[in-house]
């Protein structure tokens, strides 16, 4: 806990406190997962309209892609559902166990 009672790394408590701000923010949520997935389904996203964003919902590339969708959410006001992957063999070239999917729902959210 921080000195304010909260866990540190909380997206939720993030998203509330950016909208209170006056912010706008999108929570970006897994919704499901195939194979191998470092994030188990509803992990949260926090990700505020300056690019911030806090918790995770997967790892490396597919994050930098989630904030960018999420950003272009954000613009547009649409809620979208994306869907990554990478196959067994592109996970064995980039030194990762094994391949996997995820299903990630961004939905903007206005102060």
């Amino acid at each position: 806990m921080t000195h304010d009672g909260q866990r540190p790394d909380d997206p939720l408590a993030d998203l509330e406190r950016w909208m209170a701000q006056g912010q706008g923010v999108v929570l970006a949520t897994v919704v499901a997962t195939w194979g191998s997935s470092p994030r188990p389904v509803g992990s949260h996203m926090a990700i505020n309209a300056r690019g911030d964003f806090t918790g995770s919902v997967s790892g490396g590339c597919i994050e930098g892609a989630v904030i960018t969708a999420a950003l272009e959410s954000l613009e547009n006001g649409q809620p979208k559902l994306f869907e990554y992957g990478v196959s067994n063999e592109m996970a064995w070239e980039v030194g990762l166990a094994c391949g996997g999917r995820i299903q990630v729902f961004v939905d903007p959210l206005m102060p």
